[in-house]
């Protein structure tokens, strides 16, 4: 595997969003989300699993030996997930949504274990900034910023001091770098990290062990490098334009998962919504599993 990227399975996702590496069964697991359903992938054996869920998943964080799932319209718990065996979520939270046809997107825990997860209008014509940004901790379910349309790139920088998060409507499409309160999980101070990518609008993100953010430009595919100065250094591309997130995994940690969008406009044979994997010559940091 090099810096080209190259297709994992055969599947196409309509939304496939939120890889996550765990490094005790050494697996990615991700969600599609129109599709309702758990993808895991592991690259040593090349198995690839599946499971049907009830509800839509926006993103995924781990849970002890299970998963934290926000879905449609809230929290859910799901334990560890067995090759023949269902997932059958529980219900840890709800949220009050602030208008008709919402459910969760984009979100992952902090460096402290805390999941932070935003919502949306699934209907991303109305542009309608009904979303929110959700802390889930020990304590509940609290709000930590609204007037949101599609929140995205949620990540945090290596010491957990910086919170990135972007907003993916066209009529947006900034990210946005914030000082966060590691004690109370709290953002604040938030400034303009990335005006506007040089092609397509901001998704999914991941940071290195160098603190550098890797970006999912939308439409575009391509995925961008930026500095924590917020300098562009390193562009890659993908064989599918309308890439959603990538997520950094692999024995050395140094494999970039990345998932996409297969739109119902997709032409046949494309590779929208496949997924990829590629090294791009960077090592990115495990994630945190939710301690909620």
């Amino acid at each position: 595997m090099s810096a080209t990227a190259e297709r994992i399975g055969t599947m196409l996702c309509g939304v496939g969003e939120s890889p996550v590496w765990r490094v005790a069964d050494q697996t990615f697991t991700w969600t599609d989300i129109p599709g309702k359903t758990l993808w895991r992938w592991s690259p040593a054996s090349g198995d690839i699993t599946q499971w049907a869920l009830p509800q839509m998943a926006g993103c995924l964080a781990m849970r002890g030996p299970g998963w934290l799932l926000a879905m449609e319209d809230g929290l859910y718990a799901c334990d560890a997930l067995q090759a023949g065996a269902p997932c059958e979520p529980r219900l840890l939270a709800t949220v009050p949504h602030a208008a008709p046809g919402m459910r969760f997107n984009d979100g992952r825990c902090d460096r402290q274990g805390r999941f932070l997860a935003g919502t949306m209008v699934m209907d991303m014509s109305l542009a309608q900034p009904a979303g929110k940004l959700y802390r889930y901790d020990a304590h509940g379910v609290a709000v930590l910023l609204d007037d949101l349309i599609v929140p995205n790139g949620t990540a945090f920088s290596p010491d957990g001091r910086t919170m990135y998060l972007s907003d993916s409507h066209p009529t947006r499409g900034a990210v946005w770098a914030f000082d966060y309160d590691i004690d109370t999980g709290t953002p604040h101070n938030r400034r303009l990290f990335i005006a506007a990518l040089p092609a397509g609008r901001p998704d999914g993100a991941a940071v290195d062990t160098d603190g550098g953010y890797w970006i999912c430009g939308n439409d575009a595919g391509r995925i961008y490098r930026y500095t924590p100065d917020g300098r562009l250094d390193r562009t890659l591309a993908v064989p599918a334009a309308k890439i959603a997130m990538c997520a950094f995994g692999g024995a050395a940690m140094d494999t970039l998962l990345v998932t996409s969008i297969r739109p119902p406009s997709a032409a046949p044979g494309s590779l929208e919504g496949a997924v990829f994997a590629l090294r791009p010559g960077a090592q990115g940091l495990e994630e945190t599993a939710s301690a909620g």
